[in-house]
């Protein structure tokens, strides 16, 4: 009876049952949170900036779009989520999503099992970059270690959803570090003083912390790389990831992992007063 259960538990439960042990262990698979920003009219620039930017670390990307503004996922993906996957690249594949993670929802509340689900479909990704506005982010992301990206313009509106996603994801998930993806054009004198704001506010009113941020300019040119704050900036949280995998038992407190900020300010050095949006 004993070695029958063990041959039963060796049999393939689907078609990429084989691709997955063939890639198991390889390296640890990142999972990175995009909250959505209705009010940045630029994000296909953002989304692909990003994924280039983790694409140039050596990994291959599968991004899972499942924003309000993402295409509608295939008719085959009720059916076999893998056969909705589209190649983009060498290293990049995509999923349209909008409104899967409503519809993994179970008995809790949770979607975590579309993660799961997804880097099923997609065995050679080894990174997972889910784009989705802040409530369906608190769906999946509910017992997920995860620094989330935040997305923001220059403008007031796209600063204040920015905010309103960073207080839902810190009350609802109990994630208190963030970062921070601007697109705008490159080397707006208001540019750090967005930032500041955002991390004064998020410090002063939840307790969170805004670790680094980077821009993306949606005018420059689609064959140019991506800017070295936004390639720093997808190392850490590439970082973030392995470290969690390495060191599970301390996952649960990886999202508020502290390490060297990029980009707006050095540790311990205070945001001035005047660094306010206005």
């Amino acid at each position: 009876m004993r070695a029958q259960v063990a041959v039963h538990a060796e049999l393939p439960r689907d078609q990429a049952h084989g691709l997955r042990r063939l890639f198991a262990g390889v390296r640890p698979r990142a999972t990175i949170a995009l909250a959505a920003n209705p009010h940045v009219p630029f994000t296909a620039p953002v989304l692909d900036q990003l994924a280039r930017a983790l694409a140039g670390a050596q990994r291959r990307v599968l991004v899972l779009d499942a924003a309000d503004g993402a295409p509608a996922p295939s008719e085959l993906a009720a059916l076999d989520l893998a056969a909705a996957v589209v190649p983009l690249g060498p290293a990049l594949d995509y999923l349209a999503a909008r409104g899967l993670p409503r519809a993994w929802v179970d008995t809790r509340g949770s979607s975590a099992r579309l993660l799961d689900a997804a880097l099923d479909a997609a065995p050679r990704a080894d990174v997972l970059l889910v784009h989705a506005g802040a409530s369906d982010l608190a769906r999946m992301f509910q017992r997920r270690a995860a620094r989330p990206l935040l997305v923001c313009g220059d403008d007031p509106e796209s600063l204040k959803h920015a905010y309103a996603s960073l207080k839902l994801l810190a009350l609802r998930c109990g994630l208190l570090s963030f970062d921070l993806v601007l697109a705008a054009a490159s080397g707006g004198a208001r540019l750090p003083r967005i930032a500041s704001s955002l991390a004064d506010c998020a410090d002063a009113f939840i307790g969170a912390t805004l670790h680094g941020w980077a821009v993306v300019d949606p005018a420059a040119s689609a064959l140019a790389p991506p800017p070295d704050g936004l390639v720093a900036l997808a190392r850490a949280q590439l970082a973030l990831g392995d470290d969690a995998a390495r060191r599970p038992e301390t996952a649960g407190a990886a999202g508020r992992a502290a390490a060297p900020p990029i980009g707006w300010r050095t540790a311990g050095e205070p945001v001035p007063a005047a660094a306010r949006l206005g």
